[in-house]
Order: structure tokens, then C-alpha cells, then sequence
């Protein structure tokens, strides 16, 4: 490669940085119209036209074909959907690929609620002020919208309600990877407490495909009132930075990641006072291990949801596996074990002294 060739792709790789948030824009476009429910409804890749006239029908609109055409024809380019020419009437038909069947509202693993959050305005707002946070030490999301994310959920129940199926979306992801890659690790536990459990989704799946286990969802207390009855699960109210119940396992999913070391610390010291009356106690932490320099399917994932802790949270952040060893051996736990799965988060098993 001679200089010339090498200099003009440092600027092609510049333009395509800078305008990376068009590729996440038009996803957002194909995503609020139902594009990929609209093909997959019809079982068959489909013409711009049937796609035009199933709106037409379905949102009393008239949908601007010149438009859509152009988004479906950079969302092809990326992947996202395929398009070849119908010999028999001369158009192009649209089809589904591997990454748009991730987008059907009606499959059980589907990732649209948090593309349409992550995609809303207000978690984009907190991005325009990375930088003056980098320089001023700020928090991107405050200096935003005057208050932290969870303050801003509490406030508005329209963000509440994106935020809520964003997180349930990743949650069933989360469950059908530990049912299958860690349904060994709830042998001999009798009880356990799921640290910022929501509304029970884990514990309902894992006191289900365990029925020996006694769940507790523990979160704060307006959270757990707006529960639904779960058999096997008992909901209760509190504050984890105060004290956790006991239990034989206290398990926690994309929780730590929300807090600075300091809170991390001081949750899992109240983790450790939960089970240390146990035989056989464990902590069990459901999160990413960073490895910056890996080139795993999930590993760039990793580091940009990274970036989305520094963006939305107040002081949280993915960590590597130096960092959660540091942090667990400050709060008592020497020894742990990191598994593995084959899609983005790791489980964490970690035992006191």
C-alpha cells in the first residue's frame, strides 16, 4: 500500500467515525415503522410497494416511498436486510437477515426496546457533553438533565417505561444464558436473593427451572409494591447500601456496572454479611469482563457499553478482570471463578474467606 492509498483511508475511516450515528438513526426509522415485522408477517422477502401499502393500511398514512427507499438502501448496505431483483416482476424484494430477526416484537429475544431507548433523545443528550465532563470531571447525564437516570426514570413514566423494557429485553437475553451455561451452579442452594431484582423476571425463571430454591427480589420498596405474585418468590423492599436478607446465594445482574467502586464495595460487603451464616455461600454477579485487546464476538460490545456507563450513570463503568478481582478482595471474596458464555456477559462466582 503506498502513502497516498494509506493517507485517504485515515480519511474514509474519519468519515465513516463521524457519521456512525446515521447507521443507528436509520436502525431507529426501520425500527419505529416495523419494517422487519412487516416482511417477516408476509413470510417472504417483499416489494418497497408492499411494504408502502401495509402502512398505508395499518397507520392511515402515506408513507414517503422516496424516503424509505434510501434508508433500506444504506440498512441493506449494512446488513441489516437483504435486497435482490424479483426476476419474475423486475423489483427489488426486501428480506430479513441474521440481525434483523433480532428486531421482531413478536420473537421471544428481541432487541428493539433498546434500540428505540438507546436511540430516544434523552439518553442522547448526555453524549453532547462528554467532553466538557472529561475536562471538568462532570457526570455527562446530569450535566443533561440537572438529575441522575434513575431520578429522571422516578419523574417521567414515559422514560420510565422505555428504560423498564430496554432493561427486560437484556434480562431475558441474561436468563436464557445462565439456564443453559450455568444450571449447574444452583445445585445445592436452597435460597436466594436477587440484588435490584425488578420485577422477579430472573428469579421467576430460575426458582422455575429450580423448584427447590426459595427466591427473594429485593429492591426498593416502590419497586417490589408494583410486583406481580410469583410462585416461589418473595418480593421485599429496602436499600442494599444498608443491608441485604440472607440467603445461601445473593445473585446480581448488570448491577454492579451502575456504581463506583466505592458503592460496588459496599454492596458486596453487605452481599458478604448475607451469606456468611451459609455452608456453602456465593455471590453470583452477572456482568461483562472487559478484555480491551481481545477480539471476541462480544468484546467491542464491552468497551462501548463502557462508554454508555460514563455516559448514563454516576461514576459506573465495565470492568476487566483485574479490576474485579481488586474489588472483590476488598470485600472479602479471594476466591472466585469467571464463566464464560457464548453471548456478551460473563457470571462471576465469588466465595468469602
Amino acid at each position: 500500500m503506498d502513502v497516498e492509498e494509506e493517507r485517504l483511508k485515515g480519511q474514509a475511516e474519519i468519515w465513516e467515525h463521524m457519521f456512525a450515528f446515521v447507521d443507528s438513526m436509520a436502525l431507529k426509522c426501520a425500527v419505529e415503522l416495523g419494517i422487519p415485522d412487516i416482511i417477516n408477517s408476509h413470510g417472504r422477502p417483499i416489494t418497497m410497494s408492499e411494504i408502502v401499502d401495509y402502512l398505508k393500511t395499518n397507520t392511515s398514512s402515506s408513507p414517503n416511498v422516496d424516503y424509505l427507499t434510501r434508508v433500506m438502501r444504506l440498512l441493506v448496505h449494512k446488513r441489516l436486510f437483504t435486497s435482490h431483483l424479483n426476476q419474475e416482476n423486475n423489483q427489488i424484494v426486501y428480506g430479513l437477515t441474521r440481525s434483523s430477526k433480532w428486531l421482531l416484537k413478536d420473537s421471544k429475544f428481541n432487541l428493539s426496546p433498546l434500540v428505540l431507548f438507546e436511540t430516544s433523545p434523552q439518553p442522547l443528550k448526555p453524549w453532547q457533553y462528554l467532553g466538557k465532563c472529561v475536562q471538568e470531571n462532570g457526570l455527562p447525564f446530569e450535566s443533561a438533565h440537572g438529575c441522575g437516570i434513575w431520578d429522571l426514570a422516578l419523574a417521567d413514566p414515559k422514560f420510565n417505561g422505555k428504560l423498564n423494557g430496554a432493561m427486560q429485553c437484556m434480562t431475558i437475553l441474561i436468563i436464557n444464558e445462565m439456564l443453559t451455561e450455568y444450571k449447574d451452579g444452583f445445585n445445592g442452594i436452597r435460597s436466594i436473593v436477587d440484588v435490584g431484582g425488578g420485577t422477579g423476571t430472573l428469579l421467576a425463571e430460575i426458582v422455575g427451572a429450580n423448584p427447590h430454591i426459595q427466591g427473594i427480589n429485593f429492591d426498593l420498596p416502590h419497586v417490589v409494591a408494583t410486583c406481580p405474585d410469583i410462585p416461589g418468590v418473595k418480593h421485599l423492599g429496602g436499600d442494599m447500601f444498608v443491608s441485604i436478607p440472607e440467603a445461601d446465594a445473593v445473585i446480581m445482574k448488570s448491577l454492579l456496572h451502575d456504581w463506583t467502586d466505592e458503592d460496588c464495595t459496599k454492596i458486596l460487603k453487605n452481599c458478604y454479611k448475607a451469606i456468611t451464616n451459609k455452608k456453602h455461600g456465593k455471590v453470583v454477579i452477572v456482568e461483562f469482563v472487559l478484555r480491551p485487546k481481545g477480539n471476541g464476538l462480544f468484546d467491542k460490545t464491552g468497551l462501548i457499553l463502557d462508554m454508555v456507563m460514563l455516559a448514563h450513570t454516576s461514576g459506573g463503568k465495565e470492568r476487566t478482570e483485574i479490576e474485579w478481582k481488586m474489588l472483590l478482595n476488598n470485600a472479602g471474596f479471594p476466591r472466585y471463578n469467571i464463566i464464560q458464555t457464548p453471548a456478551c456477559p460473563c457470571i462471576i462466582e465469588a466465595f468469602p474467606e
